[in-house]
């Protein structure tokens, strides 16, 4: 298999292939550090990242489709950018909307991939269907942001599995919740400008743990679910837009076909 991989590599692009080996030479210097440091929840997610590195193998040798230089790029370099850079080197606390910028441009990529596979089914003449433009294009919105919702399913369980962070936890200063309704009634009561939160726990010896999350209450990952999910939806929207026109003329957007996979000929 191993094989396979540098023939494929080989074949495509010198920038493609420079790209891709210096990127895998990255993450297993980074591996071998966090091997000698012990923090195994990072060699995890380099050998995640590793495994995620076999996908435009696997969908040009397994699904037979051939996927542009610039898209080939684009993929490894976000999924160096989201686990290596966001999750291990904290770009994600760093630099602000990291995340952000990572969830827009998921949504983007995965609205082109929707968009592909609709298009050669629509295409091939051993399926025989004919979609209309304005369908393959909510095929391929709709596409992104399943893609969306499950990377947040993924989040999700591994923070309840393995007590991560993947959801990123924010400060915010006020709530509003039927919760502190005393009366029991379904009526929210709000609570502004807080300036502090007390926690107060026990450890394995029964012993009391306080801890003080200063300017404010600490929200458990909805703002970020929210916000992915928002910033997914405007760029899935944004290709299924341009995809629409795409379909109706392929010449005047022939700019697209960077970004959307193709079926290979048969030889």
């Amino acid at each position: 298999m191993f094989k396979d991989i540098r023939e494929f590599y080989k074949n495509e692009s010198k920038l493609t292939l420079a790209i891709y080996l210096f990127l895998r030479f990255l993450i297993i210097v980074c591996m071998i550090l966090e091997i000698i440091r012990g923090n195994w929840n990072n060699v995890f997610l380099c050998v995640l990242t590793l495994v995620l590195y076999l996908i435009p193998y696997l969908i040009d040798r397994k699904l037979n489709i051939d996927l542009p230089s610039t898209l080939d790029i684009i993929i490894l370099l976000f999924i160096f950018s989201a686990e290596i850079l966001g999750e291990i080197q904290n770009f994600y606390g760093i630099i602000p909307y990291w995340d952000t910028i990572l969830h827009t441009i998921n949504g983007f990529l995965c609205a082109a991939i929707g968009l592909s596979l609709i298009d050669i089914l629509n295409r091939s003449k051993n399926i025989g269907i004919n979609l209309s433009p304005i369908f393959v294009s909510i095929v391929a919105f709709c596409f992104s942001m399943t893609i969306g919702v499950l990377w947040e399913f993924f989040e999700y369980g591994f923070d309840k599995t393995l007590n991560l962070d993947m959801q990123k936890d924010s400060i915010v200063s006020s709530i509003s919740s039927v919760s502190l309704n005393q009366d029991g009634k379904n009526i929210p009561v709000t609570i502004s400008n807080i300036n502090e939160t007390q926690i107060y726990s026990t450890d394995k010896n029964n012993n009391l743990i306080k801890t003080t999350i200063p300017n404010g209450y600490l929200d458990i990952g909805l703002n970020d679910t929210m916000n992915d999910l928002l910033v997914n939806f405007i760029g899935a929207f944004v290709f299924s837009v341009l995809g629409f026109f795409y379909i109706k003329n392929r010449d005047k957007y022939s700019f697209l076909n960077n970004f959307i996979p193709k079926a290979k000929e048969k030889s």
